[in-house]
């Protein structure tokens, strides 16, 4: 199976110090690029997340503080990622609900705005479980036919970006309308309708912070938290201003701030 692409598709993953968006960093980083020629290009990154990598993780990923000591930072190879991930739409496993978050994070503290509004984002994860509701390694024997310990090293990016793209590629193989005889059951070879159904909320930033809402008819930001939970957050801005400086000095993450630096900016060029 060939991706349909109309542009290139960059499928990642990221290893990480922990889970919180806000206090934890990228330990390593790895992607396949591929072009809608079908060239494939990858890349491997070992990061240096200037804190201390917590002993379970090491246990989990095999990285260890000695294998990324003088390794560059995030901020350091910042540019080169975000040449990779610009005007490419972007895949991985769950990453909709944390490897997307985390990068855009680790972008923002780097000093690069990137806006990963303008990338279709194509969650693995969320197909497999609308259509099996298994892990990564389940994916792998249910799609490739084998058992993922016979191919690739647990818990390292590198080992798991490859097998997330070959789950990919399986997923889109298996649910053709030739090999389905129900039609909800067909997955469309486009990285527009992969996108949308790997959407699994509404948020508006990847936190949750600020969401989509029917308001009045019309499809609108609100706040998702708080004291003005619920209201649109333009409502907000002008009612409230002071609640946009809480934000921002607030422990909030920066994807979210810079989501509510973009709705204010865009409120008063009205």
């Amino acid at each position: 199976m060939k991706l349909n692409l109309q542009k290139p598709l960059v499928i990642f993953d990221l290893e990480t110090t922990g889970l919180d968006l806000v206090k934890d960093r990228v330990i390593q980083l790895s992607y396949i690029k591929v072009y809608p020629d079908g060239k494939e290009v990858r890349g491997n990154e070992l990061i240096n997340p200037e804190k201390t990598i917590p002993q379970e993780v090491i246990q989990l990923t095999g990285i260890t503080n000695e294998d990324v000591k003088g390794k560059p930072t995030f901020k350091q190879i910042a540019a080169k990622l975000c040449e990779v991930f610009t005007g490419s739409d972007i895949a991985g496993y769950n990453s909709n609900h944390f490897d997307v978050p985390l990068l855009a994070e680790e972008f923002l503290r780097a000093g690069i705005d990137f806006d990963f509004s303008k990338c279709r984002l194509i969650d693995v994860q969320t197909i497999f479980h609308k259509m099996e509701r298994r892990n990564l390694a389940a994916a792998y024997k249910f799609y490739c036919g084998r058992k993922m310990e016979e191919d690739f090293e647990a818990h390292r990016a590198d080992q798991d970006t490859e097998a997330t793209y070959r789950v990919l590629l399986g997923e889109l193989d298996m649910y053709t309308a030739e090999k389905q005889e129900e039609p909800e059951r067909v997955l469309q070879n486009d990285m527009q309708y992969l996108a949308d159904f790997s959407k699994t909320n509404d948020n508006v930033d990847f936190a949750g912070r600020i969401i989509w809402a029917d308001v009045k008819g019309k499809r609108t930001e609100v706040f998702n938290f708080g004291k003005h939970k619920g209201v649109p957050v333009a409502d907000v801005l002008r009612f409230d201003p002071g609640y946009y400086s809480w934000v921002l000095s607030g422990d909030f993450t920066y994807n979210t701030k810079q989501v509510l630096t973009r709705i204010r900016l865009r409120e008063a060029n009205k």
